[in-house]
């Protein structure tokens, strides 16, 4: 809710910036704000994923693919993401989103999403996405159907998989029992 003021800002303004296709690479400049900090006057750990959801919101409004979404009635859902920081983000600094689809498998869509200042990454975050309608998954042949085949030589790195796989949880239809142990 923090941000979604911000968010139908972008979206609302993305048609004043360059078009991309879903398959580019995305580049949101932003600054650091009062509401973007903690108590320690650096962007808090966790708004970083928050942040990260404008740059993702910014290259699917460039390359057309949330209208079409919202057309067919998709909805994109994080299934899951990890991140890693190297530098903190101060009040008042000047960063960019960079963001990229880095590949997709039967279950998701995968972006690479970096914090960069002056060239240097500060932030680094891969997060695997589904699109969802009607509380069901989209197929990834519709997807593709809808926003064309993915460049040549597009493959998932390896360990994005096994990270998938170790850190999934059970679908929504099956258990997952609360057991410590």
């Amino acid at each position: 809710m923090h941000l979604l003021l911000r968010t139908l800002f972008l979206l609302m303004n993305a048609s004043r910036r360059p078009k991309l296709g879903i398959w580019d690479a995305a580049s949101l400049p932003l600054r650091v704000l009062p509401t973007d900090i903690d108590i320690a006057m650096h962007v808090n750990n966790g708004m970083y994923f928050s942040l990260m959801d404008l740059g993702r919101f910014d290259l699917m409004a460039r390359s057309g693919t949330w209208k079409a979404m919202r057309r067919r009635g998709w909805t994109p859902v994080v299934a899951g993401e990890t991140i890693a920081f190297r530098r903190s983000l101060q009040l008042w600094q000047q960063y960019t989103i960079e963001t990229k689809v880095i590949g997709l498998d039967s279950k998701a869509i995968y972006f690479e999403q970096r914090m960069v200042v002056d060239g240097e990454i500060y932030a680094r975050a891969h997060i695997a996405t589904r699109l969802v309608s009607k509380g069901e998954p989209v197929s990834q042949e519709d997807i593709l159907r809808e926003f064309g085949e993915p460049p040549a030589g597009l493959e998932l790195p390896e360990w994005l998989h096994s990270w998938r796989e170790t850190n999934a949880l059970p679908g929504a239809r099956r258990p997952a029992p609360h057991l410590w142990g």
